[in-house]
C-alpha cells in the first residue's frame, strides 16, 4: 500500500536534514531517507576527519531552525581570523573589524547532521527512515514520484528533494544532467595534534604545488588540508605516521608550530560539477546532488545550506498561496534563487584556483601585488571578509534570521 507525502527527501545528511528542519513546524507531511544513522556523540571521541567551515549565514539559519543549540552542546571551534599568503603577498582578516565576534565555525560534519536530526525528532509531521535504502524510483512529469524501500514501504509524493550527494541516484533516475571536469589535484586531510593550544586562525599558503591549509579544532587539535597532484598525495598517504609527521614539519610553514602527533589521514579528488537544471516537474536538487565546488574556501555545506532555506521558502510561499509544490513553475523559483548564486561562487574558485595554481612569474607578482592591495585597502578587504561569511548577495529569509511561518 502506498503511503502519500507531501515532501520526500533523500538523504538525511547535513543539507537534506536542513531541507526537512526548514520545513518544521509547517503542514506538510515530510518524510526523510536515510541509509545509516551517524554514530552518536561523545566528549571523549576524537575528532572527524570531515569537517567544515560553516559561515555566519549557515549559522543563522541553524539558528532559526532550532538545531544550532545542538551544535553547542557538542563541540565546535569558533575562529575570527584567517590569513592567506603567497611570498610577499599577505593579508590578514578579522572579524572585529566588521563588527562580528567570528568569521566563522569549524565544526564536524557527523556533529551537523546529528544536531539537526535530533532536531527533527521534534517535529511530528517529518519522519525519519532509517536506515533504509531505496530499490526503486517511479517518476512521471505529470503525477506524483513514487520510491520504493528496502524494508518494503512505498511513498508516494508531490515533491521529491535530491539530497544524495554528487552521484546522485534520484538525479540520475529523473534525467537532470551535470557538467563536469576533474581539477588533477587531490586534497590529503591529515589530523594533527600540535604544541599550540586551541587557536582562533584559519590560514591558507600557496605554494606552485598548491595550497596548504590549516583550520582548527578545539584543544590542541587542528585539521590540515594538503593539495598536490595524485601521485605526490599517493606517496604521502603511504608514509607512517612519523614519517609523514617530518613532512609537514619539513614542508609547512613555521606558524603551524611543533606537530607533536599526526592521528589519522584521508584523500579525495577535486571535481566540479555542477547539474545543468536543478529541477523538473516534482523534483528539486540540493547540496552536492546540484553542486560540488573546489574546497578551497570550504564553501560546499555553506552554499548547500543556502539551497535548503531557499527551496524550504519557496515551497512554504507556494503552500501559503494555494499552489502545488511540485509545478515546474513554483520550483523554477527555486532555481532561480540559488542556481547563478552557486555559479558565481563555483566561478570565484576556478579563477582563484586556476591563478594560484601554478608559478608563472608575472601572474606570481600580480598575485602577490594583489594580496598586498587586498592588506591594504580597507572596504576590498571587508567586501572579502563579508563574502567569506555568506553575507554577500541574495539570501534567503532563514540566512536573514527570519521564519517561514
Amino acid at each position: 500500500m502506498k503511503e502519500q507525502f507531501d515532501v520526500v527527501i533523500v538523504g538525511g545528511g547535513m543539507v537534506g536534514a536542513a531541507v526537512a528542519c526548514c520545513l518544521g513546524g509547517s503542514n506538510l507531511k515530510v518524510a526523510v531517507i536515510e541509509h545509516e544513522y551517524p554514530q552518536a556523540f561523545d566528549a571523549s571521541q576524537p575528532h572527524d576527519l570531515r569537517v567544515s567551515a560553516l559561515s555566519i549565514a549557515s549559522k543563522t539559519i541553524l539558528e532559526t531552525v532550532g538545531a544550532w543549540q545542538g551544535i553547542e552542546n557538542k563541540r565546535l571551534c569558533p575562529f575570527k581570523r584567517m590569513r592567506v599568503w603567497e611570498g610577499a603577498g599577505d593579508t590578514e582578516f578579522c572579524s572585529d573589524d566588521i563588527g562580528h565576534s567570528e568569521l566563522g565555525y569549524i565544526v564536524e560534519n557527523r556533529l551537523t547532521q546529528l544536531a539537526l536530526l535530533e532536531r527533527l525528532e521534534n517535529f511530528s509531521h517529518i519522519e525519519l527512515i532509517c536506515p533504509v535504502q531505496i530499490t526503486q524510483l517511479n517518476y512521471s512529469a505529470d503525477n506524483d514520484s513514487e520510491v520504493v524501500l528496502s524494508n518494503g514501504r512505498t511513498l508516494s509524493t508531490k515533491l521529491l528533494v535530491a539530497a544524495d550527494g554528487a552521484q546522485s541516484k534520484i538525479r540520475q533516475g529523473v534525467n537532470l544532467g551535470v557538467t563536469s571536469w576533474d581539477y588533477d589535484q587531490h586534497a590529503m586531510v591529515i589530523y594533527i595534534e600540535t604544541a599550540y593550544p586551541q587557536q582562533d586562525i584559519t590560514w591558507q599558503r600557496f605554494v606552485a604545488t598548491g595550497p596548504q591549509a590549516f583550520l582548527p579544532l578545539t584543544g590542541n587539535f587542528g585539521s590540515i588540508v594538503w593539495y598536490n597532484s595524485p601521485d605526490e598525495v599517493k606517496r604521502l598517504k603511504s608514509l607512517a605516521p612519523d614519517e609523514l609527521k617530518e613532512e609537514l614539519m619539513a614542508t609547512f610553514p613555521d606558524c603551524l608550530g611543533d606537530v607533536t602527533r599526526v592521528i589519522s589521514s584521508t584523500s579525495f579528488p577535486l571535481k566540479r560539477q555542477h547539474a545543468q537544471h536543478y529541477v523538473k516537474h516534482g523534483v528539486a536538487l540540493v547540496g552536492d546532488a546540484a553542486h560540488t565546488i573546489n574546497p578551497l574556501a570550504g564553501q560546499g555545506v555553506n552554499i548547500g545550506l543556502l539551497d535548503a532555506a531557499a527551496l524550504a521558502e519557496v515551497v512554504m510561499d507556494a503552500t501559503k498561496q494555494g499552489r502545488n509544490i511540485s509545478d515546474f513553475s513554483v520550483l523554477k523559483q527555486y532555481e532561480k534563487m540559488r542556481r547563478t548564486e552557486n555559479l558565481k561562487m563555483m566561478t570565484v574558485m576556478d579563477v582563484f584556483y586556476q591563478t594560484f595554481s601554478n608559478d608563472f612569474f608575472p601572474l606570481k607578482f600580480l598575485r602577490n601585488l594583489g594580496l598586498g592591495l587586498a592588506e591594504r585597502v580597507t572596504p576590498l578587504k571587508n567586501k572579502v571578509m563579508r563574502g567569506a561569511m555568506g553575507l554577500e548577495g541574495a539570501l534567503p529569509k532563514l540566512a536573514r534570521g527570519e521564519r517561514l511561518f
